[in-house]
């Protein structure tokens, strides 16, 4: 009877199942409080959600030791505290974002005559106006605009916070058009974007490891007041351990739409947020705003990302642009780093071995070295192509 019941605990302690999650779990856990001062860097806290004034912020990231300070900051926010934080005024450069804006609606208009794109993870297909892969078709069609639109250090310092060093950028254009209805609560990717019956066969310990693949977030191209439809969100219920069985069980969607809340966003302001946090873009309740958001899907060098990215031929589209412009060191690096593939895994290692270290030259550090070197476009890309070849199976 002994190694019966403990082969049920250890059963039920390993799988998570759905007729177990309890409502009152999580709002335990929503039930929270967020106090600033454990987040000494945010201007306020509003509905729960820390707020940080970027543009006071600024002036300091060039500081090593306060950068780390503001990252371990956001870090312990996403894991520990409300799940969810607002940069607000990331982006002070309007005229950049609304040449972005145009680049995209150009785009969405070639989609729609195409008959092609459409659909939505957790909407009625129509409600929205969606450009998948933005970063790689904003990237191929104006690579200026793309390096001042990723350059953006708060972009890459919240992505580093969450998830290290080369990590993986996608972005989706997302328009909420008047009378778009809102999406149904829902957690992101990996185990968000699986039924519940697919989430159940995974143990617990990958319920618990999802989250920290990826980072949530966007940018808001116009001003998005709360008749927008701003994206709902659920304060602190990242930290409810079944939260991805729960997401399609009526009385945990009852609750999500009783105690979720919403910030009016101004142009530029960038909102972040754990993919394991309840949330679900709003209703756009406006006659005249197309809600225009860039949907940031930042995932680790040691996950998977959701969209295939053709990276070469971003670099190649990019390299002569950075040549050109004068960004600087570090918004280069950050423009780089939203582009060329910073980990040198996987790759074929009979072909590229580890010379001089433990892993082989990544992609972004040939892009840096041929900068320093100011290489022509044309001896860049074949050094690429070069590159990409030994990477082949």
């Amino acid at each position: 009877m002994q190694k019966r019941d403990r082969s049920l605990h250890l059963t039920r302690k390993t799988y998570l199942r759905a007729e177990d999650c309890d409502l009152s779990d999580l709002a335990s856990l929503c039930d929270a409080v967020t106090d600033p001062t454990d987040y000494p860097l945010a201007a306020r806290v509003e509905k729960g959600v820390l707020i940080y004034d970027c543009p006071a912020l600024l002036p300091r990231l060039s500081d090593p030791a306060f950068a780390d300070t503001l990252m371990a900051e956001w870090a312990d926010a996403f894991a520990n505290g409300p799940g969810v934080l607002v940069l607000a005024g990331a982006e002070a450069d309007h005229a950049m974002l609304d040449r972005a804006s145009d680049l995209f609606r150009d785009l969405i208009d070639q989609q729609n005559r195409a008959g092609t794109g459409g659909g939505d993870h957790f909407a009625k297909p129509g409600a929205n106006d969606r450009l998948w892969n933005s970063l790689q078709k904003h990237c191929l069609a104006d690579p200026e605009n793309f390096a001042r639109y990723y350059a953006n250090p708060f972009l890459a310092l919240v992505s580093q916070a969450w998830l290290g060093p080369c990590y993986q950028m996608t972005a989706q254009l997302n328009v909420v058009n008047p009378g778009g209805a809102a999406q149904s609560p829902h957690r992101d990717y990996h185990l968000g974007f699986q039924s519940a019956e697919a989430v159940a066969r995974y143990p617990a310990h990958v319920h618990a490891f999802s989250p920290m693949l990826t980072l949530q977030g966007a940018v808001a191209h116009v001003d998005a007041s709360i008749e927008a439809g701003p994206t709902l969100l659920l304060p602190h219920s990242q930290k409810y351990p079944a939260g991805y069985l729960a997401t399609s069980r009526p009385e945990f969607r009852v609750y999500f739409d009783a105690n979720a809340v919403q910030l009016p966003l101004k142009k530029g302001d960038m909102l972040f947020f754990s993919p394991a946090l309840f949330h679900a873009a709003g209703t756009n309740r406006t006659k005249d705003v197309k809600r225009m958001v860039n949907l940031f899907q930042v995932s680790s060098a040691y996950g998977r990302a959701m969209e295939a990215i053709d990276r070469t031929a971003m670099c190649k589209a990019l390299y002569p642009a950075l040549l050109a412009l004068d960004l600087g060191e570090s918004q280069t690096a950050n423009a780089i780093a939203a582009t060329a593939e910073g980990y040198s895994f996987p790759t074929n290692l009979d072909r590229d071995p580890p010379i001089g270290g433990l892993a082989p030259k990544s992609q972004a550090a040939l892009m840096h070295e041929a900068l320093a070197a100011r290489w022509t476009a044309e001896a860049f890309n074949a050094a690429l192509d070069a590159q990409a070849a030994k990477r082949l199976p």
